[in-house]
């Protein structure tokens, strides 16, 4: 009886701590849409709801909805028991012009209570604009070229631009460098490393974090382009006049799709691709650089921003031989890297150290912003009355275009006469300290007298001489051996093929553990591109096939001629073709788990074949 009133309890507790969840009730929808086309919006709960009520979509037409769905969990893991729940609604919505605008919040009902979502704000591009009518000779040659290779991969669909954030500056005025990719109809397979950025000669450079890149999308002459940013830069002019900014090249591996004649019902319907590396050149640019305005003040220190300066002093009454400290905090955004340490010209009888200062910067798209504090440390010697004068700190406004002075306020520091101190007039002014004195004694007999007698002859060699040669001989050995192993290795870097060789399967299984990862949060997109990547990359490095060359035909000949089974080249072929079907085919259920296990295993045989 005891034990079935404890699960009864514990069923209870249960119940009540899934009641006590908090109610999350909320709206997900596309950042950027483009007029006349589909899109959905979903509206997402946490616990069991009725009674939806969506808001009014201005601006856009209703096409269906809204559906509802439902999802529960429970799982018990070291005899914890979690369990979740989701129900959804579904709208498929399109606008119908371009622009920004806020869907407002809906509301349900969850146990008799309302429940409100959160705004969603939509950015809604224009359609892409048609080209004039042609004849239709010209439409027909028009489309038999955009499903050629040339055409898909034309600067028109693909390319990247210069993006300077301003191109009139000032000396030491921040600026900030894009370079971003534009491709719409192209399909990018990867970024290669083999970028060559300009030297930015005239500037100091301050690169911005690059995280994983993201794509978009934007509206730009007329068409809607995915977009991603690839490189970030902030500029600080350091001399007036045009500063010319070199092009900048960066290297992309496309699929495009190939118009040979299919060979089987299999070929024609996945189709046949091939990855082509194309170089992206982006576009120089030339920077006005204006010089700093005339008649600087005599405070200036280089700083050209925004700042602020907060002083602050540890104490004005102290006794001599005390320690004094005045801290100097510059605040704002601008060349914070570059302004210069302002002095303080301290008072006679005072005794200063070199100031500590300490940077709290971050780097963002606007600049370099954060504060730079300075600490100085003095020790007056005598005593009396000072009085410090005001620190003045200069910097150029670049919003209001003019020098600014900023200072500190004039310390008056007392100080006391202290254990063995000056005193005003100057007496006493020597500091003695006895702390530690000793009598006189002996330090050692190490001083001998020179013996006058003529050395002993000897007849053999001692052994410790022989132990003095092994220490000449012994690291003579170990940089010889050092150098023949580091000789080997650069030898073995420098063959890149051999390297990537050795490599492949290193590279295949990290890969695979980022699908596992898209598996597991059910991200069908995220997965199959990885698995496609794992296959593909490792197939690439160890057959030594350039990236441009890889297709499944070559694949397979040279698979035989090394004489892997044709059971296994089939298996290579049947995991490409799922892949490749699977990543242009979302909608369709391909087994991520067996197509997860179907790639791990046939790189785990290729292995063991030693290819």
């Amino acid at each position: 009886m005891k034990h079935k009133l404890l699960i009864v309890l514990g069923f209870i507790g249960i119940a009540l701590g899934a009641f006590a969840d908090e109610v999350v009730f909320r709206a997900q929808a596309p950042k950027q849409v483009v007029v006349g086309r589909p899109f959905q919006i979903t509206y997402t709960v946490n616990q069991r709801s009725r009674d939806l009520r969506a808001p009014e979509f201005t601006d856009f037409d209703v096409l269906s909805g809204p559906y509802t769905s439902t999802s529960s969990s429970t799982s018990f893991v070291n005899g914890k028991r979690t369990s979740s729940f989701e129900q959804t609604y579904t709208y498929m919505l399109m606008a119908q012009r371009a622009g920004t605008f806020t869907i407002s919040p809906a509301t349900v009902k969850v146990d008799g209570e309302n429940v409100q979502s959160n705004g969603v704000r939509i950015e809604v591009l224009p359609e892409d604009q048609q080209p004039q009518q042609q004849s239709s000779q010209n439409t027909q040659s028009t489309q038999r070229s955009q499903n050629s290779q040339g055409s898909q991969a034309s600067s028109e669909n693909i390319f990247v631009r210069t993006i300077a954030s301003k191109t009139k500056v000032h000396e030491q005025e921040a600026l900030l460098i894009t370079y971003k990719l534009y491709f719409a109809n192209v399909d990018v397979a990867q970024l290669t490393n083999n970028t060559k950025l300009p030297e930015f000669t005239g500037f100091l450079k301050q690169d911005l974090e690059q995280g994983e890149i993201q794509t978009e999308l934007e509206h730009y002459n007329g068409r809607n382009y995915q977009t991603a940013v690839l490189y970030r830069t902030i500029l600080y002019p350091q001399h007036s006049g045009d500063i010319a900014i070199d092009p900048a090249k960066f290297e992309a591996v496309l699929r495009v799709q190939t118009q040979q004649r299919a060979r089987s019902i299999f070929d024609d319907f996945f189709g046949s691709y091939t990855n082509v590396t194309r170089m992206l050149t982006a576009p120089g640019v030339t920077i006005h650089v204006s010089a700093l305005p005339s008649g600087k003040p005599a405070g200036f220190s280089g700083g050209v921003g925004k700042f602020t300066l907060t002083p602050s002093i540890s104490q004005t009454e102290l006794q001599a031989n005390e320690a004094v400290t005045i801290k100097l905090d510059i605040s704002g955004s601008g060349n914070m890297k570059l302004i210069k340490t302002p002095a303080i010209d301290w008072p006679e009888g005072f005794e200063p150290y070199d100031p500590k200062v300490t940077n709290n910067f971050k780097t963002t798209t606007s600049g370099v912003s954060g504060t730079k504090s300075i600490e100085y440390l003095a020790i007056p010697r005598s005593a009396g009355e000072y009085t410090i004068p005001a620190v003045k700190f200069s910097y150029f406004d670049i919003d209001e275009k003019t020098y600014k002075t900023l200072s500190t306020p004039e310390y008056t520091i007392r100080v006391k006469r202290g254990a063995g101190a000056a005193n005003e007039k100057g007496e006493e002014a020597v500091v003695v300290n006895y702390t530690h004195k000793e009598d006189i004694k002996q330090l050692g007999t190490d001083i001998r007298y020179i013996d006058t007698k003529a050395p002993k002859k000897r007849t053999e060699h001692s052994v410790h001489t022989d132990l003095i040669w092994l220490w000449y001989v012994i690291p003579l050995l170990i940089a010889i051996v050092l150098l023949i192993v580091l000789r080997k290795q650069i030898k073995e870097a420098s063959d890149l093929t051999r390297m990537k060789y050795k490599r492949a399967n290193k590279v295949a299984q990290k890969r695979l553990k980022a699908a596992a990862a898209a598996l597991k949060a059910n991200d069908k997109e995220a997965f199959y591109a990885a698995i496609e990547s794992a296959a593909w990359t490792y197939l690439s490095d160890r057959l030594s096939i350039p990236t441009a060359e890889l297709n499944k035909d070559n694949i397979a000949s040279i698979l035989a001629q090394k004489g892997v089974s044709e059971a296994l080249i089939k298996d290579v072929k049947a995991v490409l073709s799922t892949a490749e079907f699977a990543r242009y085919a979302p909608t369709t259920d391909h087994g991520m788990d067996d197509l997860y296990t179907a790639t791990t295993n046939l790189i785990n045989n290729l292995e063991d074949q030693k290819i």
